[in-house]
């Protein structure tokens, strides 16, 4: 059985003039990367282009003598191969028109989440984080919350499905909201990128 040379010996042979070694560590996360840019862009051509300019940006990185060793070869290539798929995102949106006319449609960029990929991920991220944190408020407060929230419901609305005032409803809504700051603060939790 071979013995596997450590990627961080790879990179130093690398840079000291063995080109083979960068041969071996293409190879070696071929399958992960490519994996990984393919399930964001989901075309093989495209995969296909964004690998090779993620390893064109470590050949340079690399001969620039800018390499880090941190024994994290691979997550600082995928970190890479994911700001190309931002930058592709970016550069390859087709600007969407209103149907029948020549008008350029803002919204519909704004509500196309590929475009908007890395964004979409840290909202859904937020979401999660926020669900746990609602979990932690008193089921009175929670239910309001909820409600108006996520179900978008008018405090009428809350205050017939819950039976209590409207004044009581906006109320519990306010110790929500004061409560959710107040343990996000003493927890230390940032919910923003």
């Amino acid at each position: 059985m071979e013995l596997q040379i450590a990627d961080s010996l790879l990179i130093q042979n690398y840079i000291n003039g063995d080109e083979r070694a960068l041969e071996t560590l293409i190879r070696r996360h071929n399958q992960r990367l490519s994996s990984f840019i393919y399930s964001k862009v989901n075309d093989r051509e495209i995969t296909e282009d964004i690998f090779q300019d993620t390893f064109i940006k470590v050949i340079r990185t690399l001969k620039k003598g800018r390499y880090n060793e941190e024994g994290k070869f691979l997550p600082w290539v995928m970190r890479i191969a994911h700001n190309l798929i931002i930058d592709h995102f970016r550069k390859n949106r087709r600007l969407p028109y209103f149907e029948g006319s020549n008008t350029f449609d803002i919204f519909s960029i704004i509500h196309d989440e590929k475009l908007n990929i890395e964004k979409q991920l840290i909202k859904e991220q937020i979401d999660e984080d926020l669900v746990l944190l609602i979990e932690e408020l008193p089921k009175d407060q929670r239910d309001v919350l909820v409600m108006r929230m996520y179900k978008d419901m008018s405090f009428k609305e809350i205050s017939e499905n819950t039976g209590v005032s409207i004044n009581t409803a906006l109320g519990r809504m306010r110790y929500a909201l004061i409560n959710l700051r107040k343990i996000i603060e003493d927890n230390n939790i940032v919910l923003t990128n």
